[in-house]
């Protein structure tokens, strides 16, 4: 069965459909809010309660993309939880690191790429660190805004319906987000996408 006939069975009541939604995309809404986090405790609740609440909102679904539209459910879960309590999570940015962080993993990244060589590994591990060292230095509005641009690669329109906020506000934080991530990352030069560089300065 795929995906359209799934969600129109689950929006019938059906919870089997529904359960093989959840395990389509249970990587994916763990990761996101994970990397919002970055614990993974809070992580799995955020999921957990991202489903319930897909699945009490699934008959106000009117099509389009059933990713996005899960994708936003678990991005607004994850504000609520920031706003109650207060805290600042810390992220990874899988666009600089080729990995994927499973729901039964500790929270610790597996990479999944073919083999490197054991001194590109360490680099990737200590750019892991340091990536969400520097993320934990950014206000939450501008790490959300960042996850999902850099990991989960939503574009303008999609950030500003999932954050609820105007799409020149979106431009704007990420624009700055990623100005200080690009001067907290600088270190870590050689292992940055060009977009995370500094250029060098011209000879004089």
């Amino acid at each position: 069965m795929d995906e359209a006939a799934l969600i129109r069975e689950a929006q019938r009541g059906d919870l089997e459909s529904f359960n093989r939604l959840v395990l389509a995309y249970q990587t994916q809404v763990y990761n996101l809010a994970y990397r919002i986090f970055g614990e993974a405790d809070s992580a799995a609740d955020a999921a957990q309660e991202a489903f319930l609440a897909a699945y009490r909102s699934l008959r106000g679904f009117r099509g389009g993309s059933f990713r996005s539209w899960l994708l936003r459910i678990v991005t607004n879960a994850c504000y609520d939880e920031l706003r109650r309590r207060k805290r600042r999570p810390a992220a990874s940015l899988e666009a600089m690191l080729d990995s994927e962080i499973e729901p039964e993993d500790d929270g610790a990244a597996s990479y999944t790429s073919a083999p490197v060589r054991p001194e590109t590994a360490m680099e990737r591990a200590e750019l892991s660190k340091a990536i969400q060292d520097c993320l934990n230095r950014l206000p939450d509005e501008f790490r959300v805004v960042a996850v999902l641009a850099d990991v989960q690669g939503f574009d303008y329109a999609e950030i500003s319906a999932a954050a609820g906020m105007p799409l020149g506000t979106v431009k704007s934080r990420l624009a700055r987000a990623r100005l200080r991530l690009r001067d907290c990352l600088q270190r870590f030069r050689e292992l940055l996408p060009a977009a995370y560089r500094l250029e060098d300065e011209a000879a004089p």
